[in-house]
């Protein structure tokens, strides 16, 4: 990631969460969920285009602090994508992760498009071992 972006740690306002997801083609939550997640997180980072002070990037993780990492709302929008901005989220989220848990267990939902970047941060699929799934319910396919 060059000079032109800078990483913060904490999460983006909730305006801003939102539009990252809807922008980066990831499912928009509802506000209201929105609101009750975003700061929610046990660690998050944003990231910032320094000449225009928008939020371009983030990433978050959910946990329970000792075993269990999970990778989420990772998210560059697609004008500022290409740029080292998706490697520098995780970079910083793997490393608090090691820091605070080292050894833990780490996991994360990829779609197609972030599948390069996380193989190159060691991640494997996991099937035919364990398998994602996710629980349907009316009003959410």
């Amino acid at each position: 990631m060059d000079d032109s972006y800078r990483l913060e740690a904490g999460s983006p306002s909730v305006d801003d969460y939102l539009r990252l997801r809807r922008e980066a083609g990831l499912t928009e939550p509802a506000r209201e969920q929105a609101e009750r997640g975003v700061d929610g997180a046990w660690a998050s980072v944003k990231v910032i285009h320094r000449a225009t002070d928008e939020t371009v990037g983030m990433g978050r993780v959910i946990s329970d602090g000792g075993w269990y990492f999970h990778i989420v709302d990772m998210a560059v929008l697609p004008a500022h994508q290409r740029r080292g901005i998706g490697d520098a989220v995780l970079d910083a989220l793997l490393a608090e992760i090691d820091a605070a848990a080292p050894g833990a267990y780490v996991n994360l939902l990829g779609d197609p498009p972030g599948w390069r970047l996380y193989r190159r941060h060691g991640f494997v699929e996991t099937a035919p071992g364990t398998v994602g799934m996710r629980r349907t319910i009316e009003g959410n396919s």
